[in-house]
């Protein structure tokens, strides 16, 4: 039996495809925060079959949402303060995500001047298609390289 101890006060990542928890270790920054995170991968998951979880000490205003609902919109978080759940929170698709997926076209302005910020906007929810900010190179969700 596979026993890692509570969490004081953070938030617990459920419900991540099996995986995909070390990307959203990455992309969520968490190497460079002081906390302390637990990676739990290929657990097994009735829901799921398998499942990562990630769960990490550490106020959840530290994250961005936006970041995770890009990566995973039916990942689970709950929110826990004094070893318990006080809430979950239910994740969606950002209507803008800023810095997380580059353009491809190499004619954008955010491809030549490097220091702008990468910002792609939501454009079809349903088939989950973003649209470069400034040259409207779509970006369909699913094929995630950073």
């Amino acid at each position: 039996m596979l026993n890692i101890s509570g969490i004081q006060e953070g938030f617990v990542l459920d419900h991540i495809k099996a995986g995909m928890s070390m990307r959203i270790y990455n992309d969520l920054g968490l190497a460079d925060r002081d906390c302390t995170v637990a990676m739990i991968m290929n657990a097994r998951s009735n829901k799921m079959g398998r499942k990562d979880m990630l769960k990490v000490e550490c106020p959840i205003d530290a994250i961005d949402l936006d970041v995770l609902g890009f990566i995973d919109h039916n990942i689970t978080v709950n929110v826990i303060k004094d070893n318990q759940i006080c809430e979950k929170r239910k994740l969606r698709l950002p209507k803008r995500i800023k810095n997380v997926i580059r353009c491809k076209n190499p004619r954008c302005i955010s491809s030549i001047e490097q220091e702008l910020d990468q910002i792609f906007l939501l454009t079809d929810e349903e088939n989950e298609v973003y649209r470069c900010k400034y040259c409207e190179e779509q970006y369909k969700r699913g094929d995630h390289k950073r």
